[in-house]
Formats: C-alpha cells, structure tokens, sequence
C-alpha cells in the first residue's frame, strides 16, 4: 500500500488550494481516508476524514466551512480541497488511510496503519 500527496505550494491569505492523495496497491472506496497536519513545533492534527467511504465527512473545527474532503473512486484519490486560508494552516499536510478503524478512533493518527509522504503548504503574503 502506497499513498501519494501532492499539491502543497504557497498560498496568499484567502486563496484556494487543493491537495491530492493517490493511493496505490488498495482500493481506496474500502478504507477510512483521511487527512492530518504538523505545524512547526506542534503536534500531528486531525484535519478531516471520510470514514470508509460512507459519506459522512468529519472536519476538526478550525477548517469547517472552508475545508473540503472528496473522494474519486475510479481514481483512487481522494482530495482535501482548501478555501479561504489562513496563516495558521500552514503546515505539512499528510493522507493516512485506515482499513480497520473504529469510528471512534477517527481523529487518531495511530490507529491508521498507512500515511503518504507530507506536502507543504504555506500560506503566506
């Protein structure tokens, strides 16, 4: 299982950005998907997460409104499609994919088994 994140950059305050999550060696419709970030000198945050593919999307508080979470299943992608940011989004952004959780261990990043690689996302004038 494999998972690639792409699509961080720079980003003025209030621009758009959307990042990408491709996943490889697994069907990504049957696994609880979702996204996590670092801040420099923070710990790992939840951001948002699709729990296996039912529709029911789960945003932490600071990103709801202005945060989208999609899925595209003959792509095996799933996208995190970020509007109107702020400087306090800047971080590495990682996709984590579980095939097991629990609902209520959704917002954990230990209990998913597999992360893509991070991308950066700044925001910045």
């Amino acid at each position: 299982v494999q998972l690639q994140a792409s699509g961080g950059g720079l980003v003025q305050p209030g621009g758009s950005l959307r990042l990408s999550c491709a996943a490889f060696g697994m069907s990504s419709s049957r696994y609880t998907m979702a996204w996590f970030r670092r801040a420099p000198g923070k710990e790992r945050e939840f951001v948002a997460a699709d729990f296996r593919s039912g529709g029911s999307r789960t945003y932490t508080d600071s990103v709801k409104g202005r945060f989208t979470f999609s899925r595209d299943n003959a792509k095996n992608t799933v996208y995190l499609q970020m509007n109107s940011v702020k400087p306090g989004d800047t971080a590495v952004y990682y996709c984590a994919a579980s095939a097991t959780l629990i609902l209520s261990s959704l917002r954990n990043p230990a209990a998913y088994a597999h992360w893509g690689q991070g991308t950066q996302v700044t925001v910045s004038s």
